[in-house]
Parts: C-alpha cells; structure tokens; sequence
C-alpha cells in the first residue's frame, strides 16, 4: 500500500505542476489575440482600440492581474469549464476538443501498441540471434531509421501512395461518407487514416526494438540462463520464459513514455495530411494565439501522457514484485 500511495502522490504533484506549467507557458508568447481577431477582420490596416477593448469583452479575455487569473483558471478548470475558443467562437473549447480528440487517440493509441508487439518481438528475435546477419540488419537499419525526421517520412509516404500510385486519400479523415458505424463510413476511415499510421510506424518501433535487443542480451548473460541452460531447457523457453520476460520490464515502462514523444510527433504528421485531430488542431490554436484552446490541448496531452505513466506504474508490481521493495 506504501508503493501506491507514493505514486498516487507523485502523480497528483505531476499534475498540479503541469496544469501551472500549462497556464503559465502559452502567456510567455507574444502577441494579443484579440488585437490579432481584429487584424484578421480589417486587413493590415490601422487597428482601433475600441474594437479590440470590444473583443476582449466579448471573449472575456482580461488583463487581470497573472495571480487572479491562475485562481479563476483553477476555478473554470475545477468546474470543467475551458473557456471559449478564440479560433472557432462561439463553441467552446471542450466541445471544439471533443470533435478532435478521438481522431488522435485512436491514431497514436493504434499505433503505439502495434510499435510496442512489433518493436518487441524483433528486439528479442534480435538478441537471441545476436551477431547474426538478422541482428545486424535490425539493428544498423534500426538506428538508421530512428534519425530520418517524420515530416520527411510523410511527404514520401504521402507523394507515393497518395499522389503516384492513388491508393489511399492524400489528406482528412473521411471523405464522401455520412458519419456513423456504418461498414461503408469505418472502411473510409480506415484508408483516410492509413497513411498517418504508416508514417509513424516507420520510426514509433524503433525505441521498443533498441530497447528490448539490448536489455536482453544483458540478460541472456545472467548465471540463472546459463543455469537454465545447463539443466537442458529449450531454447525457445530460455527465450520466452526468462529472458525476454525480464527484459520486457524496462520497455514496458518506456511504452508510456514514448506515448508523450508520439502524440508530439502527431502533431507535425495531422499538418501534413491535414488529419482532423488535435495535432491539426494545436496548429491552428498557436497560430491565432487562442489561449484556451491551447491551454485545453496541452493540458490534454500531459493528463494522457501522465495517465499513462501512472497506470504502467500501478501494474509494473504486477509484472515485478520486487518494485514494492524498491525505495524511490
């Protein structure tokens, strides 16, 4: 009980220092973005201040002193209340989000757990062959791979299937079908998805591969395999049920990890195919300095990614019992 309530408290001092982090950071960037509402609606031209002291009011965007702001943020915020897009006014940021969100979950969810069972098993298949032709491949195309940037990846991905070839849609989410669970609706999903997936996919494993291969050779060096050796186990269960086991201990935890490294990632590769979710959507908030939209999508993010990390942390006994002894 010790072990979980220390991590329940890591977890709520986590998230109180992201959610002030969150209101402090977007308030750093420079600009106002009722002045820039009002830019947009006139042109280039002289801007009037009674147009912009109107836009505050409407927006109810103020320049209260920073200490009663953060009190009425962590107020609204208590109440689920996120305030009012600047960007989409008059919709309110949870409801802009709630259109978003979903798009990116199941993307960068998919994705995730596909990178992990794929990146898993060929780090172990490359450890147990280790310093085979197999192991090499994996491993210098591995690190070769992990350099390349996504964007580069998705322009590719993009000209080839899309532009070259036409297989799949070249950008959004779906195209001329009705929304709904309909087989029709799901398989347009799926192909206007596809090619998102694939360009993270291309990178998202290579951590899980790097990771498992060489925790697991570390322990395919440990006296109790050479022992299981010895006494004439399989090979095969010397590798499933020993080694690869430990092994996976540490790549577990980098699975919530890297969730925050992806969802980042997602953001410049929902820009490239135009993907209707919250990458595509944090562009639009920077750009047009929407605070509460940006505040929502970040503070969005560091919840999952936290989440994440916290569950990893309540099951990691589980898979190890010897971490509710460990002192952190």
């Amino acid at each position: 009980m010790v072990y979980y309530a220390r991590k329940t408290g890591y977890f709520l001092l986590t998230l109180w220092a992201a959610i002030t982090l969150n209101f402090i950071i977007p308030r750093l960037q420079p600009g106002d973005p009722a002045e820039i509402m009002v830019r947009q609606l006139n042109g280039q031209g002289e801007i009037d201040p009674a147009q912009v002291a109107a836009v505050k009011t409407m927006l109810g965007y103020s320049n209260d002193n920073v200490f009663v702001a953060y009190v009425d943020y962590l107020r609204q915020l208590a109440s689920g209340d996120l305030g009012t897009s600047f960007t989409y006014f008059p919709y309110p940021v949870a409801e802009v989000i709630g259109q978003a969100l979903p798009w990116t979950l199941v993307l960068v969810g998919l994705t995730q757990v596909l990178s992990f069972v794929l990146g898993t098993l060929l780090g172990a298949v490359a450890a147990w062959r280790r310093n085979s032709r197999f192991d090499a491949t994996i491993s210098v195309g591995s690190t070769f791979v992990g350099n390349l940037q996504s964007v580069w990846i998705g322009l590719i991905v993009l000209f080839v299937f899309a532009y070259t070839l036409g297989w799949f849609p070249a950008s959004g989410g779906y195209g001329y079908t009705t929304p709904g669970l309909s087989p029709l609706h799901i398989a347009d999903v799926v192909s206007h998805g596809f090619l998102p997936a694939l360009t993270l996919m291309v990178t998202a494993p290579i951590g899980f591969i790097l990771s498992m291969r060489n925790t697991m050779v570390q322990v395919l060096g440990e006296d109790y395999i050479r022992l299981g050796a010895a006494a004439g186990l399989k090979g095969r269960t010397l590798a499933l049920g020993y080694a690869a086991r430990n092994a996976l201990l540490p790549v577990v935890t980098g699975f919530a990890l890297s969730l925050g490294v992806l969802m980042g990632g997602s953001i410049l590769i929902e820009t490239v195919f135009d993907y209707p979710g919250m990458g595509r959507l944090m562009g639009e908030a920077t750009s047009n300095r929407d605070f509460p939209l940006m505040q929502a999508i970040l503070l969005a993010t560091i919840v999952i990614v936290l989440t994440a990390n916290f569950i990893v942390d309540l099951i990691y006994p589980l898979i190890d019992p010897r971490a509710r002894r460990a002192k952190a």
